[in-house]
This record gives structure tokens, sequence and C-alpha cells, in this order.
């Protein structure tokens, strides 16, 4: 059977997700991590968030991602608070590697086969009603505290989501992040997932090779530049932690853009061959080959 471009996405997509024996590793070191924290802390709420929770995680390249809202008062300094959970974990988990990213604390179970990154919040009294904004550690020093709405943001993904769209915003998602990891593009996830939300909310149909394209198409025309949060909960949110990762990030968006509208072209001119060329291109010799 010959192998279209949209079914070749389709299995690329079965590769990308987490398989269930990892989500099933995730769920077991769960209590672990949240009986460790209540041991030396004051925990209101811990959950997961990020990529696992939104159905958006890439195999062998998506962390776990939690927050655990500490019922204490914030400290001025964030890296304070990170230590206090980088301690907490080590007390439990002695000889697993464990140390400060910003904005979490890293643990890395079976030799790094399993991450957790522990993000720590102190809930906050912005928002609209019923809105959880937390104050998080921001991701460099020099920004101590940076607003998150998880539960605000995943309720967003959900959304786009939902019919007509049933599963498509979560599979661009996930196919913008396995270009960002593919292609070493220093790129936040999260603004990814929100710009392909965002991208799925305004479209009557989806095709994986056409919206894929759109999408690039758009970041690159707009420079990566921040967007404001689409439930009005937190502040901006921004494609890069640093200029110099912008610019990165710029030059090698503009190189993907140029392949997907190639791709795209190609498969509007039923050349297939041409559209498997630029494909692979674009996931760095990882999109499906073309059978015959």
């Amino acid at each position: 059977m010959i192998r279209t471009v949209n079914t070749a996405f389709e299995e690329l997509l079965s590769r990308l997700t987490p398989t269930k024996p990892q989500r099933q590793a995730g769920a077991r070191h769960r209590s672990t991590v949240t009986a460790s924290l209540n041991a030396s802390l004051k925990v209101t709420r811990f959950f997961e968030t990020g990529s696992f929770s939104h159905g958006t995680g890439v195999r062998g390249y998506s962390d776990i991602d939690a927050l655990v809202s500490l019922n204490m008062p914030r400290p001025q300094s964030s890296y304070t608070a990170l230590t206090w959970v980088k301690d907490a974990l080590t007390k439990t988990f002695p000889y697993t590697p464990i140390n400060i990213s910003r904005p979490a604390v890293v643990v890395k179970f079976g030799a790094g086969y399993e991450t957790w990154e522990v993000i720590p919040g102190f809930i906050t009294n912005r928002g609209a009603e019923k809105q959880l904004v937390y104050d998080i550690p921001g991701p460099s020093a020099g920004s101590a505290w940076i607003d998150s709405a998880p539960d605000e943001h995943l309720t967003y993904v959900n959304d786009a989501n939902h019919k007509p769209h049933q599963g498509d915003a979560k599979d661009l998602a996930r196919l913008v992040k396995a270009w960002k990891y593919y292609r070493s593009v220093p790129i936040s996830s999260f603004y990814l997932e929100m710009r392909a939300a965002e991208h799925v909310k305004k479209q009557k149909h989806y095709i994986h090779v056409w919206d894929g394209c759109q999408l690039l198409e758009s970041l690159d025309s707009i420079g990566l530049a921040s967007m404001n949060d689409p439930k009005h909960a937190a502040g901006r949110i921004y494609a890069c932690s640093s200029e110099a990762n912008l610019k990165d990030a710029q030059t090698k968006l503009k190189r993907a853009a140029i392949r997907a509208r190639a791709a795209l072209d190609a498969d509007l001119a039923n050349k297939p061959d041409g559209a498997f060329y630029y494909l692979d291109k674009l996931f760095n010799g990882k999109f499906p080959a073309r059978r015959y």
C-alpha cells in the first residue's frame, strides 16, 4: 500500500506519543514524590501540569511537570523556594540526581529514563473569579517570580481540542514540539502549545501538512512575538528565555517555514516524493519514509 502524506503524519504521531509503560511509571512515582514534599513542606496542592497532563508530550523528550502549591509565606527570592523543594526531595531520594534548573527542581529517576520537573508555586489573589493564579520562579535569575495559571491553560487546550477538532489541537502541538526537539530549537514548549491551540480554534477544518505549514509561517511572520494569555489569567507568554535563544529560534523557524511550504506545495501539486523529501528535512530525518 502506498503511504500518503497524511497517513505518514499519523504514523509519526503514533511514534511521538508516550508509551503506556512510561505513563504508568509516572503514576507510580507520583505518590512517592507527593509524600516526600508533604513530609517537609506545607503543601496545599500537588498536581501535574505541562505536556503529559495536557496530552501533548513527545516520547523520549517531554518530562513530567508538576506544580507544588506551598501554604507558606512566599520568600523574596524564588531560588529559596526552589531550594526548599530540592532539599525535601533529596531527603527521600538521596541517591537520585536532583538539581535546580529554573523554573523547576529536576528529579531524574532511572538515570534519566523518567524525569520529573517540580515547580514551587504560591497562590495569589490575581486573576478573575475562580481562576487560580500562582507565583512561580521565572526562567532566569533576573526574573524572580512570574504568573502561572496551569488549570486555565489546560482548559484552553482542551477546549481547542474539542469538536469539530477532536484531537487536532493536541496533534498539532505534538508535531511542532517534535520539530523543536528534533532540530534543537531553543523555544518554549508551552508557547508552542498555546500557539497551536490558538491556531486550531480559528480553523473550520484541519489537515496536518496544511495547518503545520500555516502555523510555522505565522510564527515566522510575527518573529515569535510574545502572546497575551488567552485565558486572561497570567501575564504574557514568551517564546524564548533570552534574546540569544530568540535569535537562534527565529533562524531555525524561518528555515522550517520554507520547508513546510515546499512540502505543502508539492503535496498540492500531487508530487508526493517532493512532499516527503521536505517533510523529512523539516523533522531532521525522522519523518516516516514513503512506501510504494
